[in-house]
């Protein structure tokens, strides 16, 4: 077999250390892959597959991409889930002997891209770690491309649910995980089909206790782990160790942007399953997926990406500490009082550029000469923005204030460095001041003034040597020279150097001409070289700061989501909930954010709620479908989980205690992949809340049973609802809404229960929807109706009538004493009996009570009481 070439050789041997990878090879203007990469990449990106001899009887098939216009292309690869290893040369060809150098310098996964480009502002970009062991899990999610990363422990039951929870909320890109977290089906089966994210097993050497708990103390200070420390979570420290070297080995640097843990628990934020992020439609809607028509684009008038991203963080993780959530409120509420100060400030906001991610592309060393400009545009604002402030007195805004770093020098430095429009490449000169480096300016001088130097040098030597004729000439042989003319060959000085004779005179050199020859040719290659020495200084210079930027980022991203609730607020007619620590929660002229803010110009029908942990427990809430049941019970939801984000809501007035978990179990779709039917789906999502829902949480149950027959439907929802309103069972605030209006009857007999119904006004076969909730039970069932409505054809609508008239008629007749007539035998009557007791007995007897859940037991006592009032 013939030998591979050299550069070939190169790349196999770089290309063996990156196997898992698509491997772009500078070449060049080019990136080039070769073989299965370059097949993969021109398949994927369209590109033309060509070849190149490599040294072997077949050319190596190879595509490639323009190196200043990779990133679209990378971009596209990533985001399908390849990653992406970039090799570049490491040394000047010009200067190079031989083979240029060539190594790795990035490595660019689906979680750790930190290009722009590749990313959106709104929404973080996270990678997640897992380790689990036993019944306890470390969960830690990184975003390289902000410096965020959070991290917290779970234990206990049900670790599979709270794993996921957690996944669904943050919606990491990139998951890692250890052998363990395969024992966990359920997590697995969530990454794999519900998530986009690549999921990848790590080695156990990343996750050894050891190593993992050095990595991590080297990497953040002693302040920063004191709540790890404190909250003895080792799996958690293990998670965050993998994530770590992971990290550095895919960064190829030092990961300076990460110096602050996030370290949460239950304790600290709201509860909200990903059932609930999902039915509430909190950042994106149920069907499209797509913000608009979300609680976020209701609420959303942030002006900079930090205070979108800070923005989504805060609705899904509302706040369990009351002092924070009414500080929150109390800056919502002076910002609110000031509307035309609010509007200087949205103003200012709105020049802020993203500094979080600006600074991690200048910290990790990617950042070119138009990003440190818009870094210094960006903290120029932050004096004026600091000043502005000071008018403000509430405790939030105060040290928010505080926080922001005006940070003048940093911006002196880059304001008298860079030019004023800055060319994209770094390489290529163009983007230093004049006048801030000496030697530049020299150079530059040289290069601009290259013909009037050499006119200088002429005029000189004539007058030194008195040759009127002498010239100065270049040609790239001999590069700059004098020629003399036969005539003056006499006057020409000893110090002139013969380089050519010609027939009519003759070239020269001098030591001078040499000196001025290698300064003017070499003058713009050394412009470029130290222009990029100087920036790479300034670039030093202001990672350094790093520290310093994402204080000030987080203090404006903070104030700009605090001007958003506002502006949200004055343009909705917000108000501020009255926070307490009790259980009570009472709206008045309570509305559905999203839905008032559809329904544009037409008028949203408000309603009060109470509910609390005595006599209003449980709302069961009945009437026809389309009249608002979903809408009314989603907006109280809502309105909690606004007023414990910070935000004003839509009512009247509120008075909200603290819920620690919203669980809702709202309409169902199959579950094909999985396995699982809209029943099956529908009573996992039930088990689940009755598992982790506490007496503090809000729980919403729409027509919960309807995925099997009346009868077995009918005794779920009872024995589900008589389990969540028992005060020694679970006790929770409950809306309920249902179709079984036989459920009606519990009002009275388990404490706690109140009925509430769709108002409806009815003329003749005409129906109406007054969407006003008022107490007790629906007088009635409008289906048809609402098929007719919903444009069910006619003659459907009338054939319907008919088949419910006949089903009312029979179910009269069959409910009449029978008429006088024959008397039927004893012996019948007897047999009757008989074998129906006999069945019934039969059925109690194989009941293994052992067996059953609490929902089934209740179920199935439910259908024996039935049988037993059927036998008399």
């Amino acid at each position: 077999m013939a030998e591979l070439t050299p550069m070939m050789k190169q790349y196999f041997e770089i290309k063996r250390q990156y196997p898992d990878t698509i491997l772009l090879f500078r070449l060049g203007d080019f990136y080039e892959m070769f073989f299965d990469d370059a097949k993969v990449a021109s398949a994927e990106l369209e590109l033309v597959l060509t070849g190149r001899d490599c040294g072997q009887e077949e050319r190596a098939p190879m595509c490639g991409v323009p190196y200043h216009s990779a990133d679209s292309y990378i971009a596209r690869l990533v985001s399908r889930g390849y990653k992406i290893a970039v090799c570049e040369q490491t040394e000047d060809p010009a200067l190079a002997k031989g083979l240029v150098r060539r190594a790795v310098t990035r490595v660019l996964t689906p979680g750790t891209v930190i290009e722009s480009s590749m990313l959106d502002e709104g929404r973080n970009n996270f990678l997640a770690c897992i380790y689990a062991e036993q019944r306890r899990a470390g969960l830690c999610f990184a975003d390289v491309s902000t410096g965020s990363l959070h991290l917290t422990q779970l234990e206990g039951k049900n670790l599979d649910g709270k794993l996921v929870d957690e996944l669904g909320r943050y919606m990491p890109s990139e998951v890692l995980f250890n052998t363990e977290l395969t024992k966990l089906p359920k997590v697995c089966a969530f990454i794999s089909s519900r998530m986009t994210a690549v999921a990848e097993e790590l080695p156990p050497a990343y996750f050894e206790a050891a190593d993992c708990e050095a990595r991590v103390r080297g990497q953040f200070r002693e302040a920063a782990l004191e709540a790890v420390d404190q909250a003895g979570a080792a799996e958690a420290v293990r998670a965050l160790g993998a994530a770590l070297q992971y990290l550095q080995e895919v960064q190829k640097n030092e990961l300076e942007n990460l110096k602050e843990i996030d370290f949460y628990t239950d304790s600290n934020f709201m509860k909200l399953d990903i059932a609930t992020l999902r039915n509430l439609e909190i950042v994106e809607t149920l069907r499209a997926r797509e913000k608009t028509g979300s609680l976020l684009w209701v609420l959303d008038k942030t002006k900079t990406s930090m205070g979108k991203r800070l923005m989504r963080g805060r609705l899904e993780q509302p706040l369990l500490n009351l002092p924070l959530i009414v500080k929150r409120h109390n800056a919502v509420g002076e910002l609110l009082a000031r509307p035309s100060q609010r509007q200087e400030l949205c103003l200012l906001l709105s020049n802020i550029h993203d500094m979080e991610r600006l600074m991690t592309r200048i910290v990790y060393g990617t950042a070119n000469a138009r990003e440190l400009k818009n870094l210094s545009q960006t903290v120029s604002w932050l004096p004026q923005l600091r000043k502005f402030l000071e008018d403000f007195e509430s405790q939030l805004l105060t040290e928010t204030r505080r926080n922001i770093d005006p940070m003048e020098d940093l911006n002196k430095l880059i304001e008298s460095a860079i030019c004023d429009e800055p060319p994209f490449s770094v390489r290529e000169g163009g983007m230093i001041r004049d006048g801030f480096h000496k030697e530049l300016d020299e150079l530059r001088e040289i290069v601009h003034n290259c013909k009037g130097f050499i006119t200088q040098v002429q005029q000189r030597e004539q007058e030194k040597t008195g040759i009127k004729k002498l010239k100065i000439g270049y040609n790239r042989v001999f590069g700059y020279y004098i020629e003399v003319t036969n005539a003056y060959k006499e006057l020409v000085p000893e110090s002139y150097i013969r380089k050519q004779t010609l027939a009519g005179c003759e070239r020269f050199i001098t030591q001078e001409l040499k000196e001025l020859e290698a300064k003017v040719l070499g003058a713009q290659e050394r412009i470029v070289r130290l222009e990029y020495e100087i920036f790479e200084e300034i670039r030093k210079q202001t990672a350094e700061q790093v520290h310093r930027i994402q204080r000030s980022a987080t203090a404006i991203a903070e104030l700009d989501v605090l001007c958003s609730f506002a502006q949200a607020a004055a343009e909705n007619n917000y108000v501020c909930p009255d926070m307490r620590a009790d259980t009570v929660i009472e709206i008045k002229d309570g509305r559905h954010p999203v839905v008032e803010k559809t329904l544009g110009a037409a008028p949203f029908v408000p309603n009060d709620t109470l509910l609390d942990s005595g006599e209003n427990r449980c709302a069961i809430i009945t009437g026809p479908n389309m009249a608002g049941k979903s809408t009314y019970m989603r907006q109280v939801a809502l309105i909690v989980l606004m007023a414990q984000a910070g935000c004003f809501v839509p009512a009247a007035s509120a008075q909200i205690g603290m819920v620690d978990s919203i669980f809702t179990r709202i309409g169902a779709s199959d579950d094909l992949a999985a396995g699982q039917s809209t029943f099956m789906v529908e009573m996992s999502e039930v088990a689940a809340i009755l598992k982790n829902a506490t007496r503090k949480s809000l729980i919403v149950f729409d027509e919960i049973g309807r995925g099997t027959s009346t009868f077995d439907g009918m005794s779920i929802a009872r024995a589900v609802l008589e389990y969540t309103a028992e005060p020694k069972r679970l006790g929770a605030k409950t809306l309920f809404a249902t179709h079984y209006h036989e459920l009606t009857e519990l009002e009275g007999k388990v404490p706690g229960v109140k009925n509430f119904n769709i108002a409806v006004k009815k003329r003749g076969d005409e129906i109406s929807f007054l969407r006003r909730i008022v107490r007790g039970g629906a007088d009635g069932s409008y289906g048809i109706e609402v098929a007719k409505l919903a444009g069910i054809p006619e003659a459907v609508v009338a054939r319907a009538k008919v088949v419910l008239r006949e089903l009312e008629d029979f179910d009269v007749r069959r409910e009449r004493p029978a008429a006088a007539g024959p008397a039927v035998p004893d012996e019948a009557q007897l047999s009757f009996a008989s074998g129906a007791r006999d069945r019934f007995f039969t059925e109690l007897k194989q009941i293994d009570v052992n067996t059953l859940t609490p929902i089934e037991a209740m179920g199935k006592l439910f259908e024996l009481v039935k049988q037993a009032e059927e036998i008399g």
